[in-house]
């Protein structure tokens, strides 16, 4: 089973480019998307032709902003929107489908912001949403991917000395977040199966940072350390474009 996940920036304005094609092309099992910006019956509308995919979408108060869906071959045993703390809830950031064996959990992780007014936000958000995961933990293995905004290592950006506490993604408190992930058996799938790899899922629209590959990993899928023995790839797609993201993507045996 192949499952990616992509921030897509935008569901509506990704269709108008390539994103159908690359989608046929990749012929993922499940396609988890992050920043949709739309509602529920516009994502169903704009990737109605994959029409080989179950789609589950959640969508944020605030219209056009946030957003995550999940696209599935495999019809889910049931299918949860919220992780049941309200002040997360209201911004769409989680779809959880449920299969017999593990849970997918599709995550938009939120942006600290420019002048970092978010940062305490998002170490709120960090511990409520290791909580979740670890209450479905209790009942089967996760798999956690999405854009989870932060850069966990220096060797995850191209820049690490000129963004460590300066910039949102390469805070001390963003990446303890993280640890805390990894600390608590959530496991990166990309450094576990591809070791010290530099290969990015982020760029910045200025200065041509893509074609230049100055870059952030800050996209991941993470899985509960049981699992990990069932994960035989952990990958990048570098060459599919159409957001300022790329997808990444794990093989499960």
């Amino acid at each position: 089973m192949k499952i990616i996940s992509f921030n897509v920036n935008g569901i509506r304005a990704i269709v108008q480019k390539n994103f159908v094609a690359d989608m046929r092309r990749v012929n993922a099992d499940i396609i988890c998307l992050q920043e949709t910006k739309a509602t529920v019956d516009q994502v169903k509308e704009a990737v109605a032709e994959l029409s080989e995919y179950h789609v589950f979408a959640n969508e944020a108060e605030k219209k056009g902003y946030s957003g995550t869906a999940i696209l599935t071959k495999h019809n889910p045993i049931a299918v949860t929107y919220y992780i049941g703390v309200g002040d997360h809830d209201n911004e769409g950031r989680v779809t959880c489908a449920e299969f017999e064996a593990f849970f997918v959990i599709t995550v938009y992780v939120p942006n600290s912001g420019s002048e970092l007014l978010r940062l305490p936000y998002r170490q709120t958000w960090d511990e409520d949403f290791l909580k979740y995961m670890k209450r479905l933990e209790q009942t089967k293995p996760v798999i956690v991917c999405g854009d989870f905004n932060v850069a966990h290592k220096a060797i995850d950006l191209a820049r690490p000395k000129q963004n460590y506490n300066k910039s949102a993604g390469y805070m001390q408190e963003e990446i303890s977040g993280m640890d805390t992930f990894s600390d608590n058996g959530l496991v990166d799938t990309f450094r576990a199966l591809n070791g010290d790899e530099v290969k990015y899922s982020w760029w910045s629209y200025r200065g041509g940072a893509r074609d230049k590959n100055v870059g952030w990993r800050i996209d991941y899928f993470l899985v509960s350390s049981a699992f990990l023995s069932k994960v035989s790839e952990s990958f990048i797609l570098n060459d599919v474009k159409g957001s300022d993201h790329c997808p990444v993507g794990i093989v499960i045996k």
